[in-house]
């Protein structure tokens, strides 16, 4: 079974397959989450939203969507595609996702939810997991909390990731939504006291490893997402400091030859529509050297040149040897 410790949340934009990648070099045992993909976008998309590199896992789906038909058809999917887990999404809070009726508006109606997680269980050997707010608008007590996670969890739900802030639905953007409802880690805590039979793990505000690991004296996992996506280095001690392994740390200079190899790869590449850019990897590269004398320069150099046509490998390089070793 996936064990759970740390993840990387599902970022809208952000978390694309080349992003995984990188992220996977540093980490062997961190999970990975795909971004959000939608049941529309899978069932009547014309794009392959689904293709991953084999060296992501463990890898989750995130799927977006309330329709148990379409939800159960997309499991199917996503099984034989082989992802390890699919996550539903009920935390995200843009009015798009409410258009189409799933997101964080989806926690007002569990037992929909659990029909979800009953059907898409029954047709698939794969776990479904829940990620979830604390609460949406007034909806926000830790009984209606409570109620949600015993309805869902019945119908066979057996890890939740529960994002420690309630969620505006109208009023807020997704982006205040992220930073504006207050923080209630305490409540996530309550919740795996009261249900210890299940895999309780929390999202919001987390910025370090360490601040990981004093959640993980109350809870089974942590799910950090933005910090990472600014910082992603901090993932090259993961391992070490999270899953207790033994190994050596992954350098800068190891990280960067090896993407250059990959960004090599996909540039020389030609897919049915338009061009493989160097600049579709780089971009979630920038924050790589954060922390270091000429870690300005190197994002520089990356946003300038990564963008070009005929932008490769040595672009990376080049903007690496303006860092200070």
């Amino acid at each position: 079974m996936t064990s759970h410790k740390l993840s990387v949340a599902p970022m809208l934009d952000w978390t694309d397959r080349h992003c995984r990648y990188f992220y996977r070099l540093m980490s062997a045992h961190t999970v990975l989450y795909t971004e959000m993909v939608t049941t529309g976008a899978i069932l009547h998309g014309k794009g392959d939203y689904l293709s991953y590199n084999e060296a992501e896992h463990p890898l989750v789906l995130q799927l977006g969507g309330s329709n148990v038909k379409d939800m159960t058809e997309c499991a199917k999917i996503a099984e034989q595609h082989g992802y390890d887990e699919i996550n539903i999404n009920v935390g995200c809070p843009s009015d798009r996702v409410q258009n189409g009726r799933f997101g964080a508006c989806l926690m007002a109606e569990p037992q929909l939810v659990a029909d979800c997680v009953s059907e898409m269980q029954a047709a698939t050997n794969v776990p479904v997991t829940v990620k979830s707010r604390i609460g949406i608008d007034d909806l926000d007590s830790y009984a209606f909390l409570h109620t949600f996670i015993e309805q869902v969890s019945s119908a066979g739900c057996q890890h939740f990731i529960i994002h420690a802030r309630k969620a505006w639905l109208s009023g807020l953007s997704p982006k205040q939504n992220r930073d504006i409802p207050p923080l209630d880690y305490s409540r996530v805590y309550q919740i795996k006291q009261d249900f210890s039979e299940l895999e309780i793990s929390i999202n919001g505000g987390i910025k370090t490893l360490a601040e990981a690991n004093d959640h993980l004296q109350h809870i089974d996992g942590v799910m950090i997402g933005r910090e990472i996506y600014n910082s992603p280095y901090m993932l090259a001690t993961a391992d070490q400091q999270i899953y207790g392994v033994e190994k050596d740390v992954i350098s800068r200079e190891q990280i960067i030859n090896l993407m250059a190899e990959y960004v090599d790869d996909y540039v020389s590449t030609k897919p049915e529509h338009g061009n493989n850019r160097a600049w579709h990897v780089l971009r979630h590269m920038l924050g790589l050297c954060n922390g270091l004398a000429g870690a300005r320069q190197y994002r520089r150099y990356l946003s300038e040149c990564a963008g070009q046509a005929g932008a490769n490998g040595n672009t990376l390089k080049e903007a690496f040897l303006k860092v200070s070793q």
